[in-house]
């Protein structure tokens, strides 16, 4: 009896496996009640070019040779964007709370949003308010010509770097009656971004399952074409340091950093099931006099434990909630200028 080909098995039709979504317990995120295909097979090697060996001169756009030679220069703070999805308003308002105050802001996915702005258009309207883009793509909402069109708008624009990610599923968030694309996966994404000449980001995520792979299906992501990981919550310094530290040199890590300021914030956070966050932080934030400020000072703490590791250039500071955008902006600038 022969398995069929793991892009027919896994709802996401991923090659290049698994997703960051694996539940604790092995489970696929679209369905509690299937294992993960990928959890009991080998990493899955990356088979075109390998572009840790494959040097192309000149081949960086202008935007993407300055973030490189930045890189490493200073620490980068890097800020997920908690503006309102389809909202020039709402852009306006954190890009000008946020304009000066950060290295670059992460453009991605908006929570449970399935329909935003396009995101080389997204990265024109940020960009023309001062802010330096790192644009998220994800791979469930187009295939691989759309996704070529975007990266090489993404090259006029020119954005600082470019995130791959699979993304979530259709049937999560609020457009279920969407169809999944899932032409490519990241790893897939990371070698069409790298041979359009971004600086090319991708996720680990050191606390799903299979946890003693995940370290190996980052280095073959840095095959394809990754420069720099950005590593998911795993509960704190320690593991991700643990998780560096098997994923080896020759990629830059840039750790997310729990960003919580009130009981709502901490409940969302505490929602998404696939993270870990360091022992107590949420309860810290919930139980304190000033959720705010303590949520503020525990952020800035764990910031300048991650900057102290070896291979961190930078921190992701990640968090945000629906109707609290401006809020959300303001912490995350206050955060940034303790950082400096």
């Amino acid at each position: 009896m022969t398995s069929l080909p793991l892009i027919d098995t896994c709802p996401k039709r991923m090659e290049y496996g698994p997703c960051g979504g694996v539940g604790f317990d092995g489970s696929c995120e679209i369905d509690a009640a299937h294992r993960c295909a990928f959890l009991h097979r080998p990493t899955v090697p990356w088979t075109g070019v390998d572009r840790t060996v494959a040097v192309v001169p000149g081949s960086r756009t202008a935007a993407a040779a300055a973030t490189l030679a930045a890189l490493g220069t200073r620490p980068w703070v890097v800020a997920d964007l908690p503006a309102r999805a389809l909202s020039v308003e709402s852009i306006d308002s954190c890009a000008a709370i946020l304009a000066g105050e950060m290295d670059a802001v992460l453009a991605g996915d908006a929570g449970s949003a399935r329909v935003q702005f396009p995101p080389a258009y997204r990265a024109h309207l940020l960009q023309s308010r001062g802010l330096r883009v790192w644009t998220g793509l994800n791979m469930r909402d187009r295939n691989r010509v759309a996704i070529e069109g975007e990266l090489a708008a993404l090259a006029v624009e020119g954005v600082a770097g470019v995130h791959c990610v699979t993304g979530d599923h259709t049937r999560t968030g609020d457009r279920p009656d969407a169809a999944p694309v899932f032409d490519l996966d990241s790893t897939e994404a990371a070698a069409l971004a790298r041979a359009a000449g971004h600086v090319v980001s991708v996720a680990a995520s050191p606390a799903a399952p299979p946890i003693d792979r995940r370290a190996a299906r980052l280095r073959e992501k840095q095959r394809a074409g990754a420069d720099v990981c950005f590593v998911n919550h795993a509960g704190g310094a320690a593991p991700v340091r643990r998780f560096i530290e098997a994923a080896g040199d020759g990629i830059r890590y840039i750790p997310c950093v729990p960003v919580v300021v009130d009981a709502a914030s901490a409940d969302l956070l505490e929602s998404f099931t696939t993270l870990v966050l360091p022992d107590g932080f949420l309860s810290r934030v919930r139980s304190a006099r000033d959720p705010r400020a303590e949520g503020i000072a525990l952020a800035v703490a764990l910031a300048e434990e991650m900057l102290a590791l070896p291979g961190v250039v930078g921190v992701n500071l990640s968090g945000g909630r629906e109707g609290a955008e401006d809020s959300f902006a303001e912490a995350l600038a206050e955060i940034a200028r303790r950082l400096r």
